[in-house]
């Protein structure tokens, strides 16, 4: 560390604050443990009462503002996040990892996440309904819940919180949002642009510190109304059952275990193609990234030798470097979980055909990197086929027929997304029937998402509501029905 080191702090009440306690902590570069990207805080409870108190008071003004008012500081937010694009993903790269193209691409995501929602102020908020009074008039419109706390993870800094605040604030509410430690530098240059746009002071407020503290202090205060989160499935729990012990409302978007079925008849190099950007592309960091790879076997050994030849020309390297096409893995933490998951693989029988090592080569020795891992021989129950490891790592399990291969797919506690490359339209229809998870493709990744649709899993992927889209409105809102009569 350096004096040089920038020191980021908490945004409360429109103002830029030290933690109460004093504390602080490193963001570290996973590209190198050794650099150390800014000086953030480990925030007290203090802290959290004082972002509580100050987004309390401030969400009656808000809320009194026209749909369209609120919708032009999200406009004025989207245009100053814009202009700042290459700030933000390059601090996200040094962050979290991920290539300098793709964090540049999802800070472009939540400018349009921004612009999306703040239209969203000038669409109905509700409808006219025939009362069997013919002297009244009955009608529904919608209330905010009132103050909104936002837990985002590491992986997306920008789109994942964007794409929770943003709803709550078009729609009313004010918000109190921890984002992962690990990317709070990036999540304060996203702060910056809320307050470079004049958001009302306490409107959106930000605190920075540990799960145990500050996650679980939102989700147990009495002064938030509800609570969404992204994350593991262990603290997703925990945080949905404190806030349903007190009666708040909750949104869970947890792990997924995604597969990708390759039929008989599918182009096999497409297929391919999107295998590897599905699941290795963020290192493989995603809730919708692949995992599963079911193939049938009368193309699964052509299969397998285009997935090897294809993976064996991925550059393995720092984010920033050109070239680079997989980066670090988040954490330390992170990259232990993906190769405890790789030596378990190993002990369970799969033959590992491909990578799964780390680089002590040169400068990727000081970094947290893994090379992407290419399993054969994988049976259905073994863990690296059932359990979320959240890494550069690609399972391949063989099957007969088409009906095999839907019900291997469905064989896991997670539904949250799940594709098919097929030419045959009846594969493709019996896939989108039977295939338990929320988001399904047909001759796509598992690994996208759009904005403007609804988001969510199906069994343990998430609380069964959903995010993004005009299905956000179902959250952040309460539907209250009016009868007058003169």
């Amino acid at each position: 560390m350096t004096n040089s080191t920038p020191v980021y702090r908490n945004y409360i009440n429109g103002e830029w604050r030290d933690s109460e306690n004093g504390k602080t902590q490193h963001s570290i570069n996973p590209a190198n443990k050794n650099e150390i990207v800014g000086i953030i805080p480990d925030s007290s409870k203090q802290d959290l009462e004082d972002a509580v108190a100050a987004a309390k008071a401030a969400k009656l003004a808000w809320r009194k503002l026209a749909g369209v008012q609120r919708g032009n500081f999200l406009f004025k937010v989207a245009d100053i996040m814009e202009s700042r694009t290459n700030e933000i993903g390059e601090a996200m790269t040094m962050e979290m990892g991920k290539t300098l193209p793709e964090a540049k691409g999802e800070t472009a995501r939540g400018v349009a996440i921004l612009r999306y929602y703040a239209g969203e102020g000038m669409r109905k908020i509700g409808d006219v309904i025939p009362s069997s009074d013919a002297d009244a008039f009955l009608y529904t419109t919608r209330s905010p819940i009132g103050t909104v706390g936002v837990i985002s993870p590491w992986n997306f800094p920008v789109a994942i919180p964007i794409w929770k605040i943003a709803p709550a604030l078009i729609y009313g509410n004010s918000v109190v949002w921890k984002p992962a430690t690990e990317t709070a530098v990036t999540a304060a240059k996203v702060m910056q642009c809320f307050h470079d746009a004049g958001l009302p002071s306490g409107v959106l407020n930000m605190i920075v510190g540990s799960g145990s503290v500050i996650g679980q202090g939102i989700a147990e205060h009495a002064d938030i109304n509800g609570i969404t989160f992204t994350g593991s499935n262990a603290v997703g729990k925990a945080v949905g059952q404190a806030a349903l012990a007190r009666g708040a409302k909750y949104q869970l978007e947890m792990g997924g275990k995604n597969p990708i079925i390759i039929a008989a008849d599918a182009d096999l190099d497409l297929a391919v193609e999107a295998t590897i950007s599905g699941g290795l592309r963020s290192t493989g960091q995603k809730c919708t990234a692949t995992s599963r790879v079911i193939v049938e076997k009368d193309v699964y050994e052509e299969f397998k030798s285009k997935l090897l030849g294809k993976v064996a020309e991925l550059k393995v390297g720092n984010g920033l470097d050109s070239g680079t096409w997989l980066g670090p893995c988040a954490n330390e933490k992170q990259m232990d979980t993906v190769l405890s998951y790789i030596n378990k693989g190993v002990e369970e029988g799969a033959v590992l055909l491909h990578g799964g090592t780390r680089p002590a080569d040169g400068d990727l020795a000081d970094g947290f990197y893994v090379t992407p891992a290419i399993f054969d021989k994988v049976t259905s129950r073994m863990s690296i086929a059932q359990e979320e490891i959240f890494g550069p790592v690609l399972t391949l399990i063989e099957v007969n027929d088409m009906q095999e291969a839907i019900e291997l797919a469905n064989d896991t506690d997670y539904g949250l997304s799940a594709s098919i490359y097929t030419r045959n339209i009846g594969n493709a229809m019996l896939f989108v029937q039977e295939m338990e998870a929320g988001l399904v493709r047909v001759n796509a990744e598992t690994a996208g998402v759009e904005l403007q649709a609804p988001f969510g899993g199906m069994k343990q992927s998430s609380s069964h509501s959903r995010e993004q889209g005009q299905a956000a409105i179902e959250f952040y809102t309460s539907i209250k029905t009016v009868f007058i009569k003169p």
